[in-house]
């Protein structure tokens, strides 16, 4: 266990609610503490303190005995909870008054309200999980996609830590390899050559750079790819923006100019969490409020991943891709909307991609956003564009989530990078020298995984956490 002294409060018992403090069927309420069992036994009737058994009791209140509530009471002792320490869940029934009633009992016994994070920053503090897995329980309730559940849930599991560990015992290894020829170079083995330790430091740069490749597919999975829809007024972008998300979201009617902002929404293409936005027509316009929305789609185009240029004419389609070339070089995909009153025709799609394929990367899709014809061979290309550059989601090849993740790996690097260049060089200086860029390069890495205690560190992961986890 860490030494959690210096943190205020780190010894009070806390309490919180784990579900959302709302008309709810049932509300369930933590409490953790070397005093959790000695409240839950002065409350509840019956206490019964056998461990991970869960009975029924009736919660009291500690002023006048009145009965609070009547629910199921999971006891846990320390150090097999999930603190770490000795625990109570109370599941009770849900609504505003009766989980209030509770936990005013609890405070009133003695317990305090749980900070955002505070039970999980408990249980790194105690050793139940790493730094990385604690990231990864605020990035699974936050999940808007099944891919950043699924990413969450392998981080979980202590993928990621286990990568980063076997890359932190990487650059022990050298350090090894430097201390035995500093130390013991008359040895039976002799001394160790500087070309078996150049090879172990470079071994060491491909593995990081294998991690660091997986940066922005991290940050695709967390933020979502955005795939902005754009086009003239009138080319049906808010019927495909509405087909594609599943709920009518955007206004459509025969009035062009209808969109005046950028609509979002988030929804899962394959396997990659896409924020789909719908955007203002493209054209010039003398309304100022339009002219607006207008300023708000050209900016949403130049920051997209992916854009779907519609247009129901080859004239307008034609018009679009030009207007969303100027702005950015992002893939696009041509859309031929409203197919099924006719669409454009096959020489005419031929003769636009002749004319507009400047860098290879347009394709074209005929879409109906009315018989969602079309709509999976769009996902498909979205699916295409999207994993060109991307690492593949599996469990055995653990993805950078955050850009705390990313900074502390590059600066790994940096450290690693600069003891092969001193130690190939012809620099003159001592092993034991050089040697302090690997022990910067190990500090950054057991910072990433939380061996070391940073409290700005663990300040900024837990600030963003909801209480009651």
């Amino acid at each position: 266990m860490r030494d959690s002294s210096v943190l205020p409060g780190a010894t009070d018992t806390i309490v919180a609610q784990a579900t959302v403090g709302a008309r709810s069927a049932l509300a369930v309420i933590r409490m953790s503490g070397a005093d959790a069992h000695q409240i839950g036994e002065a409350l509840l009737t019956p206490w019964r303190a056998s461990p991970r058994v869960a009975y029924l009791s009736t919660l009291r209140d500690p002023g006048n005995g009145h009965v609070i509530d009547c629910g199921v009471v999971t006891v846990y002792a320390a150090p097999a909870s999930y603190t770490g320490e000795d625990m109570i869940e109370l599941s009770l029934h849900g609504g505003e008054v009766g989980p209030a009633l509770a936990i005013n009992a609890l405070l009133a016994s003695g317990a305090r309200c749980a900070l955002p994070g505070e039970l999980t920053r408990r249980a790194l503090l105690n050793g139940k999980l790493d730094l990385l897995q604690a990231e990864a329980i605020g990035d699974l309730i936050d999940a808007r996609s099944r891919a950043m559940h699924d990413v969450a849930l392998e981080q979980l599991a202590g993928h990621l830590s286990m990568r980063l560990n076997v890359l932190r015992e990487e650059i022990i290894e050298i350090e090894a390899l430097l201390a035995y020829d500093v130390d013991f170079p008359e040895e039976d083995d002799g001394p160790i050559s500087a070309s078996r330790i150049e090879l172990a430091a470079r071994a060491a740069l491909a593995s990081i750079d294998r991690l660091l490749a997986t940066a922005a597919t991290g940050e695709m999975i967390r933020s979502g790819a955005a795939v902005v829809i754009a086009g003239a007024p009138n080319a049906g972008k808010s019927s495909l923006f509405n087909a594609l998300a599943g709920t009518k979201r955007a206004i459509v009617t025969d009035i062009p100019g209808t969109t005046r902002d950028a609509l979002e929404v988030m929804i899962d293409i394959a396997q990659w969490p896409v924020r789909l936005v719908d955007t203002a027509g493209l054209r010039v316009s003398e309304d100022m409020v339009e002219r607006l929305g207008i300023e708000v789609a050209e900016q949403q185009v130049i920051n997209a991943a992916v854009v779907l240029v519609c247009g129901d004419s080859v004239e307008s389609l034609s018009a679009a891709i030009e207007s969303v070339r100027r702005l950015t070089t992002a893939p696009l995909i041509a859309i031929g909307t409203k197919s099924d009153t006719g669409g454009i025709p096959d020489d005419a799609v031929a003769a636009l991609l002749a004319l507009h394929r400047v860098s290879g990367n347009l394709a074209y899709v005929a879409v109906s956003a009315r018989t969602g014809d079309g709509l999976d061979a769009l996902g498909r290309g979205i699916t295409e564009i999207l994993e060109r550059d991307r690492a593949p989601l599996a469990g055995d090849n653990p993805v950078l989530t955050r850009e705390r993740h990313r900074v502390a790996l590059a600066s790994a690097r940096s450290e690693v990078a600069a003891f092969v260049e001193i130690w190939t060089g012809a620099s003159g200086l001592p092993a034991t020298v050089v040697a302090v860029h690997l022990y910067s390069a190990r500090g950054h890495l057991e910072e990433l995984v939380g061996v070391l205690d940073v409290e700005d560190v663990l300040d900024r992961v837990f600030s963003s956490f909801c209480v009651g986890k």
